[in-house]
């Protein structure tokens, strides 16, 4: 079942819907026409969505859903869906996150752990600040021993324009707390996730 955000941007549609109004006309086309006299307001609204994730403290989501645990061995939530936009053309990027963290006394909700990833994604991103802040994040909130985050995403910015290269995709990841710093913690991090071949 698909679930919306908090509304939480405070987008104004009226004046994002003139400006596309106007880049409508500057690229040719007649926005009242019939395809397009709704057109604008529709894209305000569409950005006005997944650009909500900015004023949400992470925080704010989880709200109840902390636990203590006495829980020693690692959480892994993988394969979350993700959908961003790159900033630097607007574009979308897609693809999935892998978070793992080692719980400390405490344990999250599994369900908070997309929710947190949401938060970030529904902002103007790049791959790289979206890992970072999705792991920062949950080391902040649930101060465990460490946490993991790997992203793998296609970007429509490479594969639409520019290169033009629809089979590359990219990989990052941020390793805080013993994940980073033990190599025996994270080799197991990745021979769970299938990454442990991997060059």
């Amino acid at each position: 079942m698909s679930r919306k955000p908090a509304q939480k941007t405070d987008l104004k549609l009226e004046p994002v819907a003139a400006q596309m109004r106007q880049i409508l006309e500057e690229l040719g086309e007649d926005p009242s026409r019939e395809g397009l006299s709704r057109t604008p307001e529709r894209y305000a609204k569409a950005m006005r969505y997944l650009t909500s994730g900015y004023g949400i403290d992470p925080a704010s989501v989880v709200g109840k859903g902390l636990f203590h645990q006495e829980q020693s061995e690692i959480v892994i939530v993988r394969d979350i869906e993700l959908f961003s936009l790159c900033e630097h053309h607007l574009l979308p990027f897609y693809g999935k996150a892998h978070v793992a963290y080692l719980p400390k006394g405490r344990i999250i909700g599994l369900s908070k752990i997309p929710r947190i990833v949401d938060v970030f994604a529904r902002r103007l991103q790049v791959q790289e600040r979206l890992t970072t802040q999705v792991s920062n994040s949950l080391m902040d909130i649930l101060k465990p021993h460490g946490v993991a985050v790997i992203m793998e995403c296609f970007h429509l910015c490479m594969m639409m324009r520019g290169v033009e290269k629809q089979s590359s995709y990219t990989i990052t990841s941020s390793m805080l707390g013993s994940f980073k710093t033990n190599a025996i913690t994270r080799q197991e991090l990745l021979h769970l996730l299938g990454m442990g071949d991997r060059r």
